[in-house]
């Protein structure tokens, strides 16, 4: 018996490098999230809709 027999080490594979963009998900030049002013326009419209549905029900 192997003194790590409970341990995970190299159950993953070989390690390789991958760029920071292969870890988004990125593919030839392709933005991964889309247009980040869209992403934060559609983030600001959910917490104002959040927010309004919190001040309804507190009144």
């Amino acid at each position: 018996m192997s003194k790590n027999r409970n341990g995970l080490l190299g159950v993953g594979g070989q390690r390789r490098n991958i760029s920071r963009r292969a870890l988004r998900g990125e593919s030839s030049g392709e933005r991964a999230g889309g247009d980040p002013k869209a992403l934060k326009r559609e983030l600001a419209r959910r917490m104002q809709e959040r927010l309004a549905r919190r001040t309804d029900a507190a009144e």
